[in-house]
């Protein structure tokens, strides 16, 4: 697919994909708030839809019935770095789509095809319709999503370290111990890998970067630069 033709010159549009725990949403947002940029969390929009088909009484294992429901919810995400709202059918779920509940059901919803080719359009649109540019934050966006995109990067880490990542993020009761937590982490790329369309996986053309060993602070520093180096190319 090519991307559509962006109104401003230094208008870019960086694509960052990786699995969970390797500091994908905090670095996306940093570098787009850093550099003038919008900020899509691709992650969230599966969420939302997962939580609406929990909502509306949906059996997620049924991809029938998944796919005969993905395109009623109106799915609506704001692309500001500080501020990444998102709602359905007008509802704020920022909160709501970040339970364990949703978590543990989002693989199978996103998995059916007529739910990615969905959401896959309205991210398509979101970032042709960036004034600046925008970074793209997800597990395909520079497979599937934007193959176009100015720069694809591709975040890593090591199953500990991101591990105790996610188990920092996540809330009382909910996050458990390290060990499940790195067996959750486990199951859920496997599913991710192993889907049929549009799995995670790593743009041949992708930059990937290795977080284990690194601050936040160097991780954003990493990508800005990469991201400033291509504008000049550009």
């Amino acid at each position: 697919m090519e991307t559509a033709a962006r109104t401003a010159p230094a208008a870019v549009i960086v694509a960052i994909d990786g699995p969970a725990g390797t500091g994908k949403s905090s670095t996306s947002k940093a570098v787009a708030a850093k550099l003038g940029l919008g900020y899509l969390d691709t992650g969230a929009q599966y969420r939302a839809i997962t939580w609406w088909m929990v909502a509306n009484g949906i059996d997620v294992e049924d991809a029938v019935a998944v796919a005969d429901a993905a395109g009623k919810p109106a799915i609506v995400s704001g692309t500001h770095p500080a501020n990444p709202t998102i709602t359905v059918d007008g509802t704020d779920v920022s909160g709501p789509i970040r339970t364990q509940e949703v978590t543990s059901r989002v693989s199978a919803v996103s998995a059916v095809p007529e739910v990615r080719t969905v959401i896959t359009e309205l991210q398509r649109t979101i970032a042709a319709e960036a004034p600046r540019g925008i970074v793209v934050e997800g597990r395909d966006i520079g497979t599937t999503v934007l193959p176009d995109a100015d720069l694809k990067i591709f975040l890593t880490a090591s199953p500990e370290v991101r591990a105790a990542r996610r188990s920092g993020e996540l809330k009382g009761k909910e996050a458990g111990d390290l060990a499940a937590t790195q067996a959750a982490l486990a199951k859920r790329d496997a599913l991710d890998s192993g889907r049929k369309t549009s799995p995670l996986a790593k743009a041949d053309d992708a930059v990937e970067v290795d977080t284990s060993e690194l601050t936040l602070d160097q991780v954003i520093e990493c990508v800005v630069t990469l991201v400033e180096e291509k504008r000049t190319v550009a």
